[in-house]
């Protein structure tokens, strides 16, 4: 059975972990974020942590292919860089990885683009292989 690889990550504005210790997908603590959907509402997503898993819970209903800006929980940043998908054109997010580099989700519902970009890949993977036992 393969392992899965629940990933931390910060926000790469204020630097806070975004890790809900109280909400839980798939038996990981997932990642909490605000979001503003297109018509105005506001509320809590909690992402999987697990990388490849696209489960989620939200607060408000986001329809099929809707983009809705994703915000520090911590200092409300909005989490959009200057990166548009390459599946979709929707804006990319991107959150610092606690192991180095970043882990980046498309903003579009539905879309399963997303990525992990590391800064030194040889020291990522030293710390990878120890927090993980691949």
């Amino acid at each position: 059975m393969p392992k899965k690889v629940s990933l931390t990550v910060k926000c790469p504005n204020c630097g806070e972990f975004l890790t809900d210790d109280t909400h839980l997908i798939n038996n990981r603590k997932a990642i909490g974020l605000n979001i503003k959907t297109s018509d105005g509402k506001e509320g809590k997503i909690w992402l999987s942590s697990i990388y490849g898993d696209y489960n989620y819970t939200c607060e408000v209903p986001i329809p099929e292919g809707e983009v809705v800006d994703f915000m520090c929980p911590h200092c409300n940043a909005n989490l959009a860089r200057p990166l548009e998908c390459e599946v979709c054109q929707a804006p990319i997010v991107s959150f610092t990885c606690s192991i180095g580099g970043k882990v980046s989700i498309c903003s579009r519902n539905g879309c399963k683009n997303h990525y992990v970009v590391f800064e030194n890949l040889d020291t990522a993977v030293r710390k990878f292989y120890s927090e993980y036992g691949y």
